[in-house]
This record gives structure tokens, C-alpha cells and sequence, in this order.
């Protein structure tokens, strides 16, 4: 059987929305079918490729819950624009919680907004078409756009960032603090079709909500003490451009309303003024809390949440993605070593091993700064575990007293010989450090038996009483 591929399915039982949908598809010059319930729907499904859903809620045999429910469990990539009747806001987002894209409230009063809202359906299915193609045959990226490291969950959000570089949709981005969201913005802008224009950024959670309005909308002279002169706000200023906002969780209920009616309309007010104006702004917003359960909470707004996330980007935090780390410290340490002036040349083995072993909270960010200290406290040419801090030596089980040995100045099976059993006895002497000498408790964090755990402590000839207590 071959398999048709349609752009637009038009799913409702009144005759003069099919017909209406008809018409905006012919001028758009989509391919496209009809469907007057929801079993015609779901055989037309079965049987076809299609980009886009538009989907009223109330239908005959099966609902448009049920429909969507169906799209999104057996074609995940279909796009579906709900269509719903005014004042039925609640079961549109319950709509969009399910996997919608977006809904349009009958009757339609702007068609400009009908046809955009289904272009950009369009755009996003076939960008996550596009994503799943470039996964299948790309080779591992290096870096992109500065952004650095190899591992697959990087390939993922590199292939994501090239993906909407013909987009113009709202992008949010997730991510713990220090994993480089700010940089992950400016390569979705530089890579946009709006890169010569202006990248404008600001953290809502530094600015209080009072000035972040005026910020962001601007105000007019006498809007409130201090207010002496007319002020542009971030959205005028960024027209036509990309607007970053960082830790957009942190923003409060009143003004997500106010956030809200910008993406939807792209209209909002000076702060004191009354003029309605119109704005071009690509909005990219970025979190480092959790918004579904901010959702929850009452904290934050459902819809506004939809209309930032229509493309969602999740950065994994840097111990997803060890092997990143030697890229990113050589990387830091050229930085800062030429900064200063210093000819440092290299990281020692131990000392990779004890940055590949930290956790890293404080993710890519706090890599940066312990290379730069590093450098600004070496006196010579090597970084060696000694050199790391004490907090990631201890996290470790590499002590400050450990024996120096250069591991580069044998063959590779025997170094990695050494290297093991440098890492044996430094992790049997952390845990008899913490244990004050006591065997039990030594073996029992180990896992391993007493009677086991006392033999390899002969093994590396470690003498238990340098760490009893008293």
C-alpha cells in the first residue's frame, strides 16, 4: 500500500469550518482532506502521512480528546491545532497538556492568526522530521557555535539548534544552573534568520518586578517616581531581533499575564501609557526550575508555559556527560592560560580522573572557574591532582598527600596499571579517613566483606593506625 502524504487534515462536523479550512489550504497552496468524525479521522491516520490536525473537540463517534490522544500515541510527530468555541479556555489547555500544539477559538476573527498558527504547526513537524534525519546520518559534532563537547546528548541539542534555524517559534530551554543556556540562545539567534538583528538579555529573577516591566515594555515620562523621560523597552528594542529571557520561572502570576498577551498577540503597553504597540520578537526563554511543577504549585501560568515551549530544549547537566569534560578543561585552560600569560601545557592523568569523578553541581560554570584558579595559582607547566581543590579531591578519594607520579612516562597498559592502583589505595585511605580506622564501617561502605577488605588493605601496605581516633 503506498502511503500518501498530506499536509493538512481538517477534522470537523460543520460543513462551513471544512469549508473554510478548504479555502485558507488552497491559497496556501497545501495539499489537503477532510473528515467529519472521528473514526473518517483516525482511518484517514491510519492510512496516510499527514503534518498537521486540525481538530475540533466536539465530534460525533469519538471525541477530539479521543482523536488527539490517538495522533499522539501512534504518530507523535503530527502536529494538532485545536479548534474550540469561546470561553471553552479550559478544555483547550487540557487539550495542549495532552500534546496539542495550539488551539484557535471560533469564530475566527483573525485569519492572519488561523494561517500562522497552522504554518508554524506545519514548520515544527517538519523540523522534528528534519532532527530525526540528521540523527540517522550526521557524524558526532565536535562543538557548535562554541558550544563544546561530543557526547550524544550535546549531538542531540546541536542537531535540535540547526533544526529551527528557519524558525522564528519560541524556544525554552531547561537546564540546571551553569550548564550554558545563555550560549545555547545566542546559537539558536545566530543561526536564525534574524541574526544580523539585535539579541537583547535579561535575567527576570535579578530585576524586581516592578522595574521589569519597564524593562521590558518600557514607560512614559511621569509613570512613577524617577520616570523623567520616555523609555524604550527591551521588546522595542530587540524588534525584529531574538529576546532572551533568563529564569523566566522566577517571574510572578501578574506578569505572566502581561508576558502572555505579547506572545499572543504581540502587542503590549508602555508602563503609564495607554498606546497599544506591536512588536517582532522571537522569544527564548530559559529555567533552571522545574515549570510543570511550578504548574502545579500555582506558581506558574499552563498557557503561558504552551506558548513558550513550542520548541523545548533540555540541556543535561555536566555528569550526564563525562566524556565532555578533558574538551572542555583543555579548552578553559588555553583560555586562561593565555590570558595570563602562563605556558601551562597540560592536565596530568590524575588530574582527569579526579575532574571526570566530580559531580559537578555547579555544571560547565564551576569546571570554568577551577580551571581558572588553577592557572592563576600554578607555578609550573602541568595541572596535577595537588593542584585541584580540596573539595574535588576529597570527592575523589584523591588525598593532598598522594605520591606524585607523571603516568605519561610509561606505556599505556602499564600506566593504567598504576593509575588503578594509585586510585585503590587513595579510595582505601579515604574511606579509613572517614571511618576513623574502623574496619566494619570501612568495608560496609565499600560493599565489600571485613575479611576481603583487610586483605587489600595488606595489599597496599596501609597502616590502619593512622587513622584511628584518640
Amino acid at each position: 500500500m503506498t502511503v500518501k502524504s498530506t499536509s493538512l487534515l481538517i477534522v470537523d462536523d460543520e460543513e462551513v469550518i471544512l469549508k473554510l479550512f478548504e479555502r485558507v489550504a488552497r491559497k496556501e497552496r497545501w495539499t489537503y482532506a477532510p473528515a467529519r468524525n472521528g473514526v473518517e479521522a483516525i482511518d484517514f491516520l491510519t492510512k496516510n502521512d499527514v503534518e498537521c490536525v486540525v481538530l475540533d473537540i466536539h465530534l460525533p463517534s469519538y471525541s477530539g480528546f479521543q482523536v488527539l490522544e490517538f495522533i499522539k500515541a501512534t504518530k507523535p510527530s503530527v502536529e494538532v491545532v485545536i479548534v474550540t468555541g469561546m470561553g471553552s479556555v479550559e478544555q483547550a489547555v487540557q487539550a495542549l497538556k495532552l500534546g496539542a500544539f495550539d488551539y484557535l477559538s471560533k469564530p475566527f476573527a483573525d485569519m492572519d492568526k488561523v494561517v500562522s498558527t497552522l504554518r508554524n504547526a506545519m514548520d515544527k513537524h517538519r523540523l522534528v522530521r528534519k532532527i530525526h534525519e540528521l540523527q540517522r546520518a550526521e557524524e558526532p559534532l565536535e562543538g557548535y557555535q562554541g558550544i563544546i563537547g561530543r557526547s550524544k546528548p550535546m549531538q542531540e541539542v546541536y542537531h535540535l539548534i540547526d533544526s529551527i534555524k528557519g524558525s522564528a517559534a519560541s524556544v525554552l530551554i531547561e537546564g540546571e544552573s551553569g550548564t550554558g543556556k545563555e550560549m545555547v540562545a545566542k546559537a539558536i539567534h545566530r543561526t536564525s534568520k534574524r541574526a544580523k538583528r539585535p539579541f537583547l538579555v535579561i535575567n527576570c529573577a535579578a530585576i524586581p518586578e516592578g522595574l521589569l516591566e519597564s524593562e521590558l515594555f518600557g514607560h512614559v515620562k511621569g509613570a512613577f517616581t524617577g520616570a523623567i523621560a520616555d523609555k524604550r523597552g527591551l521588546f522595542e528594542e530587540a524588534n525584529g531581533g531574538t529576546l532572551f529571557l533568563d529564569e523566566i520561572g522566577e517571574v510572578s502570576p501578574a506578569f505572566q499575564v502581561k508576558l502572555l498577551r505579547v506572545l499572543q498577540e504581540g502587542e503590549y503597553k508602555r508602563v503609564g501609557d495607554g498606546e497599544v504597540r506591536r512588536t517582532d520578537v522571537r522569544i527564548i526563554a530559559a529555567t533552571n526550575r522545574d515549570l510543570k511543577t511550578r504548574i502545579e504549585e500555582g506558581a506558574f501560568r499552563e498557557d503561558l508555559y504552551y506558548r513558550l515551549h513550542v520548541i523545548g530544549v533540555r540541556l543535561p547537566p555536566l555528569r550526564e556527560r563525562k566524556e565532555d569534560i578533558p574538551p572542555l578543561a583543555y579548552h578553559f585552560l588555553d583560555k586562561f592560560k593565555e590570558r595570563l600569560g602562563k605556558s601551562i601545557r597540560e592536565i596530568s592523568v590524575d588530574a582527569m580522573q579526579a575532574l571526570q569523578s566530580y559531580p559537578w553541581v555547579g555544571n560547565v560554570r564551576e569546571l570554568e572557574n577551577v580551571l581558572e584558579r588553577c592557572c592563576v595559582l600554578l607555578g609550573g607547566d602541568v595541572i596535577r591532582a595537588k593542584d585541584l581543590p580540596a573539595s574535588i579531591l576529597a570527592s575523589t578519594f584523591f588525598l593532598r598527600d598522594q605520591e606524585e607520579v607523571d603516568l605519561t612516562r610509561f606505556p599505556y597498559k602499564e600506566a593504567k596499571l598504576r593509575a588503578l592502583s594509585l586510585f585503590n589505595k587513595s579510595y582505601l585511605q579515604h574511606l579509613l579517613k572517614q571511618s576513623g580506622g574502623n574496619i566494619s564501617v570501612a568495608s560496609d561502605r565499600a560493599g565489600m566483606d571485613r575479611s576481603n577488605f583487610k586483605k587489600i588493605i595488606r595489599k597496599y601496605e596501609i597502616d590502619i593506625r593512622e587513622f584511628k581516633k584518640g
